[in-house]
């Protein structure tokens, strides 16, 4: 095995991924087109216009009449004004009747609203004054009464302003309209916005390939029964699915055990097929740590950053090789999941175009929460403590630390966010308000 460096020179976490990020260069992201249907948490490939007005037609926001405005102004329960009412506006139809002062169409949310119909009064607001009808309608269902009675009458007892309870054409989008930009990672909002513009298969970034490889004399198949001094893999499935949650797609390389020439021909051969390779295990500062000097023959330039400012996760790898970006995570599960979220995932992200910020691979859910212990951290380093959250009675969250080694997956599972202590603070005191990130 090759001789190592003794020590490694540690870096804040904006300035290692500054470094790879900057080594990367203008990133070419390769696209495909998809189903929509399909494309939930894909990358927007190129903006999206829209072909045409959402609505195509002015809509009814309620179940009322079309009226024209200026007939109620003045209109009140004691003074109620007087329409007749010439017709229904059918549902899923074009309207062919026009609204004269003086007179009401019957109209259900989403009718097509009539010409010379400037507002639409809800059928609350409303009573019969027919021979066949004289209860006052004050329930949705009453609107029925009148769906095949013309020149039927309701008094009017509210007033409405022009434009009220009507969706204008092109009031959710116009011709020509940005629907969604480039580097959006589309939610379910996202889908439903397209299939509404009839827009029923989309450009978007090829998912990447990300090579997971574990490593270590200890570590052994999650289908195993573990003698002592052993573990079962936890990093290689844990990670797997953080790599879907990123968007990418996992390739597994199993498990190598500590022998340098092995790990090297595994992580060649992912580096070769992969995207972006993750090795976990062997990053501490060790007589058997390999992977520094692995991932350092694997390409130019490689390795950028050995050890970052953070708990956990100080002895992680940062290295791109031959246009591939390839890091060496703690054997640890916390510190593995803490690492993906600071630096592989929000670059898998960028790879494919996202428009994402330095910190995370997707906006992070937080609430503001009140510490019930103290969190003690030192300055010159980032520190991420999970915690436990809990409502008061008056609806104020509560945020427990739970400390424990960064080899404790159960940390994690118990935990109910992260809070994050700033390199320049030095711990946080109990009663101090901070954000935790879901």
């Amino acid at each position: 095995m090759p001789a190592q460096s003794e020590l490694f020179t540690v870096q804040t976490p904006d300035t290692a991924r500054a470094r790879l990020w900057e080594a990367m260069g203008m990133i070419v992201v390769q696209t495909e087109r998809v189903a929509t249907a399909h494309a939930l948490g894909r990358v927007l490939a190129s903006d999206v216009h829209s072909q045409e007005d959402l609505p195509a037609f002015d809509r009814s926001a309620v179940d009322g009449y079309a009226v024209i405005a200026a007939d109620t102004h003045g209109a009140s329960a004691g003074l109620p004004a007087l329409l007749t009412v010439m017709g229904e506006a059918a549902m899923g139809q074009p309207t062919h009747i026009a609204v004269q002062t003086g007179q009401a169409v019957l109209i259900h949310t989403g009718g097509m609203v009539p010409a010379d119909a400037d507002a639409v009064v809800m059928v609350e607001h409303t009573q019969s004054v027919t021979p066949h009808q004289t209860s006052v309608t004050n329930s949705p269902f009453s609107i029925l009464h009148f769906s095949n009675s013309l020149n039927a009458s309701i008094e009017v007892m509210r007033p409405v302003a022009a434009g009220e309870n009507i969706i204008k054409q092109g009031e959710d989008m116009r011709i020509g309209g940005v629907v969604l930009p480039r580097g959006q990672i589309l939610r379910p909002q996202d889908i439903g916005g397209l299939m509404a513009l009839g827009m029923t298969e989309i450009d978007v970034a090829r998912q990447l390939h990300v090579g997971l490889i574990s490593s270590g004399d200890e570590v052994v198949a999650p289908t195993m029964q573990p003698t002592i001094g052993q573990v079962r893999d936890v990093n290689a499935y844990a990670l797997a699915a953080a790599v879907q949650r990123s968007g990418g797609v996992p390739v597994q390389y199993g498990i190598v055990p500590d022998d340098f020439a092995q790990l090297r021909t595994m992580a060649t051969r992912a580096k070769a097929e992969c995207d972006l390779v993750v090795l976990s295990a062997g990053s501490s500062v060790s007589v058997r740590d390999m992977s520094v000097t692995v991932i350092g023959e694997l390409g130019q330039p490689g390795v950028l950053v050995h050890g970052v400012s953070v708990k956990p996760g100080k002895p992680t790898i940062i290295a791109l090789c031959d246009g591939v970006p390839v890091f060496g995570l703690p054997g640890n599960p916390a510190s593995a999941l803490v690492i993906f979220d600071l630096f592989v995932a929000p670059t898998l992200r960028r790879m494919m175009g996202a428009n994402v910020d330095t910190q995370s691979a997707l906006p992070r859910p937080q609430v503001q929460a009140r510490l019930t212990r103290n969190i003690p951290s030192t300055t010159g380093r980032e520190d991420y403590v999970q915690v436990a959250l809990e409502q008061t009675g008056t609806g104020e969250w509560q945020a427990t630390p739970i400390f424990g080694k960064s080899n404790l997956i159960f940390t994690l599972i118990q935990a109910h966010g992260t809070v994050q202590v700033p390199i320049d603070v030095s711990g946080y005191r109990a009663g101090d308000v901070v954000t935790v990130w879901l």
